[in-house]
C-alpha cells in the first residue's frame, strides 16, 4: 500500500509552528522576567521604609514580660477567669476577654451582667431586657504589655510620664479613673496593666452589677471583693469553699492576717501578670522585617506599601497613625465611627441603657472640646482576630473599617447596622454620627488630623487587608496554642465559681 504524500507546504508549516512557539515561549519568560522585576522591586521598596521607620517587626523587644508558666501570671490567670470579682458572680474577666475569642468576646458591644445565660460567650450572648449594656467595644488583651502611654479606649488611664509633651524627669506616675487629668494616682500600681485591672469590677455595666456595693467609693468595692476571696468581715461566707487563702500563700507567702494575704494590690499584680504574659508577636510580617522574603504574599506586600506611603506617594497613608511595630502612636483622633448602641455617660450609675445616648471618648478623660468623639488609635498586630472593629464595634469585618477609614462620610452613608453583634440601639445614630462628621471636618480644617479621603481601587483594598492578615501570629488561631491562657481541665477550681464557657454561633479564633 502507498503512503499518502505529505503535503509540499508541510516542512513549511512546521517551520513555522516551531518558531511561533518560540515567540511566545520568550513573550511568557518575559513576562514572567518584568513580574520577577517588578516583585523584587516591591521587596527593595518595602525594605527601604522598614529600614527608614526603623522596624524590627517585634514590639516586645527590650521589654522584661512574665511567663504564663510563672506563679504569680497562674494565679492571674484563676482569677480572671473566677466570677467571683463579679458583684453578683455572674461574670468573669474571661467573659469579655476570652483567648479563645481574639482577647476579646466577638462582639459589637459587650454584655457584662445579667445575661441571659453567664457562661455562654460571643454571638448569641444576650441581655433578657435590653441590648448591650456596655457602652463599648471590649479591646484584645493580646499584646497589652506593649502599651506604654494609655490605656481604654479613650486613655482615662494614662501614664503621665510618658505622654507627649511630658519633661521625661523622672516617674510622674499614672493619672488614673481614681484621679483628676494630670493628677497622679499613689494606687494604680507598677504598670499601666496592673493599673487598669483594678477597673472593671468597679463598672456596674461590667461587672459590678447594680445590687453590690452599689454607689460605694471604688476602694470600697474593691475591698469588699477582697473580704469576699478572703472569706473576712463582709466577705464572711461569701465563698463557703473558697481556697484563695491557700492560692495567694503559694505564691505570696504565708501572712499573719488574711486581710494582709489577699489585697487589691495582689489581685491586681496577678491579673497583670496573666494578661502581660500574652504576648503573641511571631508574625509573618515579623519573619519578613527579619529577612525571609517568602514570609508573606505579593499581594501583602503591595498592601504594606500602600500602608507605609502616603496618599501623595499613591498609598494610603495607614502608618501615619498606626505607625512603629506596635502599629499604633498611641494618639486619639475622630474617625466617624457610626454611633451605636447604649453609648457613653457621665455618670456611671445611669441605669436605663435602653436610651442612646453619644460617647465623647477622650473629652471624658480631658474635657478638652478639640477631643470630642476622639479614639485611641488600635494596635493592628492580630487584627484579623479582634473584631469586630471601631470603639463600639460598629464594623463586623476588616474590609468595613478599613473603607470607613479611606471615606468616611461614605462609609457612614451606606452603613447598614445589621451587621452589629448582637443588635444594639440605633434609634439616634444618624443625629449622633453626623455631630461626629462635623467634628472630623472640623478637625480637618484645624489640621488636628492626618485623616484624608483616599481612592483606592477594589485590588488595592484587597491588598491592604492582605497585609493586615499577615499581622496575625498563628498561635491565636489556634486553641492548642491558646491553651497554656485556658484553666486546665484537671485545674483545682479555687471557690467553684470558674468560668466554663461555653461559645455560641460564629467562630472561636476566627
Amino acid at each position: 500500500m502507498r503512503g499518502r504524500a505529505l503535503h509540499p507546504m508541510f516542512p513549511l508549516r512546521l517551520r513555522t509552528l516551531a518558531l511561533a512557539l518560540v515567540l511566545v515561549s520568550l513573550a511568557a519568560a518575559a513576562i514572567w522576567a518584568a513580574f520577577a522585576l517588578r516583585e523584587r522591586q516591591v521587596d527593595r521598596d518595602l525594605r527601604a521604609i522598614v529600614a527608614a521607620e526603623g522596624l524590627t517587626g517585634d514590639p516586645s523587644r527590650g521589654r522584661e514580660l512574665p511567663s504564663i508558666d510563672e506563679p504569680l501570671a497562674q494565679l492571674g490567670k484563676k482569677l480572671f477567669f473566677t466570677k467571683a470579682l463579679s458583684g453578683d458572680n455572674d461574670v468573669a474577666c474571661a467573659t469579655c476577654h476570652h483567648p479563645l475569642l481574639g482577647g476579646g468576646d466577638n462582639l459589637s458591644l459587650s454584655i457584662g451582667v445579667g445575661a441571659s445565660d453567664p457562661d455562654l460567650l460571643g454571638p448569641g450572648r444576650g441581655h433578657p431586657d435590653v441590648a448591650p449594656n456596655v457602652p463599648r467595644n471590649a479591646p484584645t488583651t493580646f499584646n497589652i504589655a506593649m502599651w506604654d502611654q494609655v490605656m481604654f479606649h479613650d486613655g482615662r488611664l494614662e501614664s503621665l510620664d510618658k505622654l507627649p509633651g511630658a519633661n521625661g524627669a523622672g516617674p510622674a506616675g499614672m493619672r488614673t479613673p481614681d484621679t483628676l487629668p494630670g493628677l497622679a494616682d499613689p494606687l494604680a500600681g507598677e504598670n499601666l496593666v496592673d493599673a487598669q485591672s483594678r477597673f472593671p469590677v468597679t463598672s456596674p455595666a461590667e461587672m459590678l452589677g447594680y445590687s453590690f456595693a452599689t454607689h460605694k467609693p471604688h476602694r470600697t468595692i474593691r475591698a469588699a471583693l477582697c473580704a469576699r476571696l478572703g472569706g473576712y468581715g463582709m466577705g464572711q461566707g461569701d465563698l463557703p469553699d473558697s481556697q484563695w487563702p491557700a492560692e495567694f500563700e503559694r505564691v505570696f507567702g504565708r501572712a499573719d492576717q488574711v486581710e494582709a494575704l489577699i489585697t487589691d494590690e495582689r489581685i491586681a499584680q496577678a491579673l497583670g501578670a496573666y494578661e502581660r504574659s500574652q504576648v503573641f508577636v511571631d508574625t509573618p510580617w515579623r519573619r519578613y522585617v527579619e529577612g525571609d522574603d517568602a514570609a508573606i504574599s505579593d499581594a501583602a506586600k503591595r498592601g504594606a506599601l500602600l500602608f507605609f506611603r502616603e496618599p501623595a506617594e499613591g498609598g494610603a497613608g495607614c502608618a501615619t497613625c498606626h505607625s512603629g511595630d506596635f502599629f499604633t502612636d498611641e494618639q486619639f483622633y475622630t474617625l466617624a465611627v457610626p454611633q451605636v448602641g447604649p453609648g457613653k455617660r457621665d455618670d456611671p450609675y445611669f441605669d436605663d441603657p435602653a436610651v442612646q445616648t453619644e460617647d465623647f471618648g477622650r473629652w471624658y478623660a480631658t474635657f478638652d472640646e478639640t477631643q470630642r468623639y476622639s479614639f485611641r488609635t488600635p494596635t493592628l498586630l492580630n487584627v484579623e482576630v479582634t473584631g469586630p472593629y471601631g470603639h463600639n464595634g460598629a464594623y463586623d469585618t476588616l474590609e468595613g473599617i478599613v473603607r470607613h477609614h479611606l471615606d468616611p462620610a461614605a462609609a457612614v452613608a451606606a452603613y447598614d447596622p445589621a451587621q452589629l453583634i448582637p443588635p444594639a440601639q440605633t434609634a439616634r445614630t444618624a443625629e449622633y454620627t453626623a455631630k461626629a462628621l462635623a467634628k472630623l471636618e472640623e478637625d480637618r480644617r484645624s489640621d488636628r488630623t492626618t485623616l484624608q479621603d483616599v481612592k483606592l481601587s477594589d485590588r488595592q483594598v484587597d491588598e491592604l487587608i492582605a497585609f493586615l492578615r499577615a499581622l496575625t501570629d498563628p498561635c491565636v488561631k489556634d486553641p492548642a496554642c491558646l491553651a497554656r491562657w485556658l484553666p486546665e481541665a484537671d485545674e483545682p477550681d479555687p471557690d467553684g465559681l470558674q468560668l466554663i464557657a461555653r461559645f455560641g454561633p460564629g467562630k472561636a479564633t476566627q
